[in-house]
């Protein structure tokens, strides 16, 4: 039994247990080098094109336990949508991170879920494809989800053949290290082969350490992507997602999960960007409440989107939005593969 330290009242401010957690060796709480830093400190040179690195790390898990907030650390842009609702990331979202010596392909995944209808079905479809070609598998669970959950998911996590990382978040929520403790036992079991990394995605605590066993783990290939690329998707496909990340943060309910965005413009001159966008839902009675009495929430949405839009392009944006009905979308097949879901 490790000797660790005591705890003043219920909770330990995070501040005191990122200084004294107890982090076991392998998950270190101080960062620490990579062995390619090492070798290039150790022999002044950078490796050669023949010894590049490059690899997709497959980002899976439940829903809500901040697979997204993590991939963003990670790719250091905000490129996947993050809210408190489940089944926030609909879509496979790339991320690539480029250094002269290696490239990492991230892919955020949406959470795991037994489906209840053909959109989810093709979600969990993205989820199970990023375990039949991931060269690294980060498999996220948070202190609160137990071992258990979607024990045939887990199976297929457990009988992989390339390196596992289980990443258990949200460790800043913890009260002492003998729950944390507890936790790593308990997941030891059940995938006994991973290499297990306690961090706080949210506090940046510990990723950097993540990110280094990444790049060593990373096999040696050439690049798979321009050494300038940042995702695989195109500007439009950010747009929705923004717009999307709006509906989700302003509606209750059914609303935000009956709600998809397509661009029907993305006109996009040297200094600004219009967009028509059209926000689809399954009924009548969500266009009247997505729109709002007087178009209130419309704009709302509307102005907080075009902001964020802003940022992420760097230029002035003039939106428009529309909202039409497009009944039992999530079911139909035809839609699906309209709206970017199926093949």
């Amino acid at each position: 039994m490790l000797s660790l330290f005591s705890y003043p009242e219920n909770k330990l401010p995070f501040e005191a247990f990122k200084q004294k957690a107890f982090i076991p060796p392998g998950m270190y709480a101080v960062k620490q080098e990579t062995l390619m830093e090492e070798n290039i400190r150790k022999t002044g040179t950078a490796p050669s094109a023949d010894s590049h690195r490059a690899g997709f790390v497959n980002i899976v898990g439940n829903p809500n336990v901040g697979k997204s907030t993590l991939m963003n650390d990670l790719v250091g842009e905000r490129l996947s949508i993050i809210t408190s609702k489940a089944q926030t990331t609909r879509h496979r979202i790339m991320g690539i991170v480029n250094t002269p010596e290696y490239q990492i392909v991230y892919s955020d995944t949406p959470g795991v879920l037994k489906p209840r209808y053909k959109l989810q079905d093709a979600m969990l479809e993205f989820s199970e494809g990023a375990l039949t070609d991931a060269d690294i598998l980060l498999y996220v669970t948070d202190t609160v989800e137990k071992a258990d959950k979607n024990s045939e998911f887990l199976d297929r996590v457990a009988a992989e053949k390339v390196p596992v990382f289980l990443v258990i978040n949200k460790i800043d929520l913890l009260k002492d290290n003998a729950e944390l403790e507890s936790m790593i036992d308990g997941w030891k079991k059940r995938l006994p082969k991973a290499r297990i990394f306690p961090i706080s995605a949210l506090e940046h605590f510990n990723v950097e350490n993540l990110r280094g066993a990444i790049v060593d783990a990373l096999p040696v290939s050439p690049p798979f992507f321009g050494k300038d690329a940042l995702t695989d998707k195109p500007a439009r496909f950010f747009v929705t997602e923004i717009i999307r990340e709006k509906i989700l943060l302003e509606y209750l309910k059914e609303i935000p999960y009956s709600a998809e965005v397509i661009v029907e413009k993305f006109d996009e001159k040297e200094s600004s960007i219009h967009i028509m966008a059209v926000i689809y839902v399954e009924r009548d009675s969500q266009k009247g409440i997505l729109i709002g009495k007087g178009g209130a929430k419309i704009k709302k949405v509307g102005t907080a989107a075009r902001l964020d839009i802003e940022k992420f392009f760097g230029k002035k944006v003039f939106l428009e939005l529309f909202v039409k009905v497009e009944k039992d979308w999530r079911n139909r097949e035809n839609k699906l593969k309209a709206f970017g879901y199926m093949e």
